[in-house]
């Protein structure tokens, strides 16, 4: 048998209800509460009130108590085995591919028009005036 575990903060305010007032109404909001976590199957265990050390300016450090609401369910027999864990994943580098060199094209430089005079002059002929270089 396996126990599973939840721990919720317990309600700082009541809720609103209609016709409650004090004491009456902060124990509403801890029973409405109670019976919604009962309802998925969560028993009720027991409350406690831990320290949770908070900053507080840029140096100091405060301790604020904090209320908690702790319940349990068992766990089915099936869900509770342990899953055996993934096969470890092998790294293969993929094979190198040949590519021939007559298939691989340059887009970036055009053997037929290099030559400036065959373009028309200068690629930048305003700037090569103004002294900026390229």
């Amino acid at each position: 048998m396996s126990i599973e575990y939840k721990v919720v903060p317990a309600p700082e305010k009541a809720r609103k209800h209609r016709g409650l007032k004090g004491a009456a109404l902060f124990a509403h909001s801890i029973e409405t509460l109670m019976n919604e976590l009962a309802a998925d199957g969560w028993q009720y265990v027991r409350a406690d009130t831990l320290p949770q050390e908070e900053r507080a300016g840029l140096t100091s450090k405060t301790t604020t108590y904090r209320n908690l609401l702790v319940f349990q369910r068992e766990i089915a027999p099936e869900a509770a085995e342990p899953r055996p864990a993934p096969a470890p994943e092998t790294t293969t580098e993929p094979e190198p591919v040949e590519v021939e060199e007559d298939e691989v094209e340059n887009l970036w430089q055009d053997t037929e028009t290099t030559d400036e005079t065959e373009l028309g002059g200068a690629l930048f002929p305003h700037r090569e005036r103004k002294g900026v270089d390229l």
